[in-house]
Order: C-alpha cells, then sequence, then structure tokens
C-alpha cells in the first residue's frame, strides 16, 4: 500500500522533552519527575476525554505541575510550561523530515497541544515549510488516541486512512490509529519491547531518518 501521508505525533515523537528538566530544577523538581509528570498529563486527560470533555493540554499540564510541586505557584507553573516552546528536535528528526518530504510524502504533524507551542522549535530547524497543515487535538475534542483526530488529519489533508501513516513513540497512539484504520510507523527511541497487549505496528525505526530510509527501499 503506498503512503502518500506521513502523520507525525509531536511530543517526544519529533521533541525532545528532556530540554524540560533544568526548568523542574528551577522550581524544586528534579529530572526524574519529567517522566512521571508527563505520564500524569497523559493519563489524565486521556480521562477527561473518556467522560465527554475537552481537555486543554496547558491547563492538564499545569493541574499535573501543581500536584507535584504541592503548593506550586502560578510563577513556577509558567516558568516550566514556557519550556515547551523552546524544546529541541531529535537529531534524526529534521533530517528524516526532509527525505520524506523528498520522497513526496505530505507531512502532517497532529499534536495533543497547541500547535502554536512547537511553532519555534519547527522555525529554527527550517521545517514550517515542509508541512501541509499543522493540526491540534483541540480543534476536534478528544485526544488522541480517540478515532476523532486520526479522521480529522486524514479528512484535512486530503488523504483516506489505508494510505495514511502514523508515527509516533507512543504505543497507545500507534494502537488508536491502527483501530482508525491508518498504517502505522512506532519510533523506538529506547531499548525496550513492544507491549504485547497492543498489535505490532506496521515499521518500527529508530529514528525519522531510518523511518525514511525503511519507506524508500519498501517503495
Amino acid at each position: 500500500m503506498t503512503t502518500r501521508l506521513c502523520i507525525l505525533d509531536v511530543n517526544e515523537t519529533l521533541s525532545d522533552l528532556t530540554g524540560l528538566v533544568p526548568r523542574l530544577v528551577d522550581v524544586g523538581l528534579v529530572a526524574a519527575d519529567l517522566a512521571p509528570w508527563f505520564a500524569g498529563v497523559l493519563r489524565d486527560g486521556f480521562a477527561l476525554t473518556l467522560i465527554g470533555r475537552r481537555p486543554v493540554f496547558r491547563e492538564v499540564a499545569a493541574a499535573g505541575l501543581r500536584s507535584r510541586l504541592g503548593d506550586g505557584s502560578d510563577d513556577a507553573v509558567r516558568h516550566v510550561l514556557e519550556g515547551f516552546a523552546g524544546l529541541s528536535l531529535h537529531p534524526d528528526v529534521a533530517p528524516g523530515l526532509r527525505a520524506l518530504s523528498d520522497a513526496g510524502h505530505q507531512l502532517v504533524p497532529l499534536t495533543n497541544g497547541a500547535t502554536a507551542t512547537s511553532e519555534q522549535m519547527f522555525a529554527e530547524a527550517d521545517l514550517l515549510g515542509l508541512f501541509s497543515h499543522r493540526l491540534s487535538v483541540e480543534d476536534v475534542g478528544p485526544w488522541k488516541p480517540h478515532p476523532a483526530p486520526y479522521a480529522y488529519a486524514t479528512r484535512t489533508a486530503g488523504v483516506v486512512p489505508a494510505e495514511s501513516l502514523l508515527v509516533a513513540v507512543h504505543p497507545w497512539d500507534i494502537a488508536g490509529a491502527a483501530a482508525a484504520g491508518l498504517r502505522t510507523a512506532w519510533i523506538r527511541r529506547r531499548p525496550r519491547p513492544w507491549p504485547e497487549c497492543f498489535d505490532q505496528p506496521d515499521v518500527t525505526a529508530s529514528g525519522l531518518d531510518d523511518l525514511a530510509a525503511r519507506l524508500g527501499v519498501a517503495a
């Protein structure tokens, strides 16, 4: 099956969240707080989606920070959250996206956050021109892995799900896209096994550059 569209998860798949660690330390937390805090943001966003709410990433992330800080001030929360706008891309992302674009794939980031948050990151890497659209679940309401965001992305791009590839580091995102009829590519950034509770992804790659090479061979 030809892949015409690559739908790209943003947080952790493209962006390196470890850039937030210095800001967490600034407000009294430690590097080890990053992973459980971000996992909690996802958990709470999923829960709000399940009960029919329209979660806003910044609000959910702020609530999680206040819980970890105990008595977190607005300034402390703001200091950490402003770090999202200054995150860097993983080193494989820019060359991988350029290779995918050169091969004729339409590229569309789809984030559970706000599109404006990643603006600086993409602009500094000179990638904004590669994207036909930059989309957020905020435009439709439910967070991924609800089927609505994937349908929104394929509809906006004008490509049928079967010719679309969801690219993500998160197995839950891969599972949601597969259930919505998309093909899937897992970016395996850490040496961990695929969780057996989910069906296998269509492609596994070590980075976006590796994914581009694998799709090129398949083509």
